[in-house]
Parts: structure tokens; C-alpha cells; sequence
């Protein structure tokens, strides 16, 4: 290659067939990152907003019966919160259906079903991350190779060369450092919306659990009273 010509498309054509191979599949694992963290981002935003407009429907003073009974038909669009307050409100009525009176069996049962319902809307939420993880940590590494291979492929062609200077070497150096930088250009973006998701995911999942205890503590004060009945209002709780 001509050492004028030093352009990045320049370096990648007249790069050796295996860096070639790792500039494509690097290329190929950033715009697969960057597709995730579109996708994340919107998921992330829905269900913080889904979760905010249910909470607050859910100490307006709209009995639980009522909020079980929409829940149950927007069960596909509602936000996970929701899901989480309709699996508990549907535990706990089977167990009082069975004629089941134990106070504590009734909670249980709600609670369990809760952290059931917790733990499958987080894998939902969660899906994706570990594949920024992986691109954040492994293409730095796949760059790196990319480029030792260029460069010992570029020095085995200075072998037979009688005089080497800079104008000789440099070309080929650089083809095999663009490798690295796209390594980087794939890593990056990567670790950074991974730690800006996971603070995120971890918010939700504390918003969640927090909701859990509120409303098992709802359903505890209830069972305590004389007749419970699942129909108490935000007023009453």
C-alpha cells in the first residue's frame, strides 16, 4: 500500500485476510451491541413509567379488588409491577377459595408468589445485559489479537526486504493497530450502558421489592382485622 494513502477504508482493504476477519466480526458485535442498548433503553423507560403510573394508581384509594380485576385483563400490558400485585392478589384469593383462614399461610402464599412474579419480570428486564457484558470485556482482547497477527504478518513481509524504514513499516503497523481501535470502538459504548442499566435494573428491583413489603404489609393488616376482606381501599391501608 502506498504510504500516502493511509486512509481507515485503505488500512481495512489492504489488511492481511485474518485481521480482516476480526475488523468484520468486531463490526458485526458493535452494531449487535448497539441494538441492545436501543432496545434496553426503550424497555427500560416503559417500565419505569408503567411501574410509576401503577404505584400511583395503587394508593389513590381504588380498591384492590378493582385494580386485580384490571390488572388481570391488561395482564400483557402492564408493567411488571402490576404483574407482581396481580400474582399475589391471585394467590391469595385461591388460598381464601380453599377456605384457608391461617393468617400467616394466606401471607405466605402471597408473598411467595410475589418474589416468583419478582424474579421472572427480572429476567425479563435483565435479558441482553450479558451480552454488552461479554462485548464490553472480550472485544478489547479481540482487537489486541487482531492486531498482533497484523503486525507479525507485516514484519514477516519486511524479511526479505534489504532496507526497511518508516515508510515501509508504518503501512503495515497501522492496518494492524485499526483492529485495536475498533476493538475499543465496540467496547466502550458497551461497559458504559451496562453500568447505566444495571444502576437502573437495580433501582426497579428495589422499587419492586419495596412494593412487595408495602403490600404485603396491606394484606397483614387486613388478615388482622375482624372479616378481611380483599376489597379495602387506599383509604382504609
Amino acid at each position: 500500500m502506498n504510504a500516502q494513502n493511509m486512509s481507515i477504508l485503505a488500512l481495512v482493504l489492504h489488511a492481511s485476510w485474518v485481521v480482516q476477519l476480526v475488523m468484520l466480526l468486531l463490526l458485526g458485535v458493535s452494531i449487535a451491541s448497539w441494538g441492545t442498548i436501543f432496545r434496553k433503553l426503550i424497555t427500560v423507560r416503559r417500565v419505569k413509567a408503567l411501574n410509576e403510573d401503577f404505584e400511583r394508581e395503587f394508593w389513590s384509594g381504588t380498591s384492590l379488588n378493582d385494580l386485580y380485576a384490571s390488572a388481570a385483563q391488561n395482564a400483557r400490558q402492564g408493567g411488571p409491577m402490576e404483574r407482581i400485585f396481580a400474582s399475589g392478589m391471585r394467590e391469595y384469593q385461591k388460598l381464601r377459595e380453599r377456605r384457608i383462614s391461617d393468617p400467616g399461610t394466606l401471607l405466605d402464599g402471597a408473598r411467595r408468589a410475589m418474589r416468583a412474579s419478582l424474579q421472572r419480570e427480572m429476567d425479563v428486564i435483565e435479558s441482553g445485559l450479558s451480552l454488552l457484558a461479554s462485548v464490553g470485556s472480550v472485544s478489547p482482547y479481540v482487537g489486541l489479537f487482531g492486531t498482533v497477527w497484523g503486525i507479525m504478518h507485516a514484519f514477516t513481509g519486511f524479511a526479505g526486504m534489504e532496507q526497511v524504514t518508516l515508510a515501509t513499516v508504518a503501512p503495515g503497523i497501522a492496518e494492524a493497530l485499526v483492529a485495536t481501535a475498533i476493538g475499543l470502538f465496540a467496547a466502550i459504548p458497551a461497559v458504559l450502558a451496562y453500568n447505566r442499566f444495571a444502576h437502573d435494573i437495580d433501582r426497579v428491583t428495589l422499587q419492586q421489592e419495596t412494593f412487595i413489603e408495602e403490600f404485603s404489609n396491606i394484606l397483614q393488616r387486613n388478615l388482622g382485622a375482624p372479616a378481611p376482606s380483599a376489597a379495602t381501599s387506599a383509604s382504609g391501608r
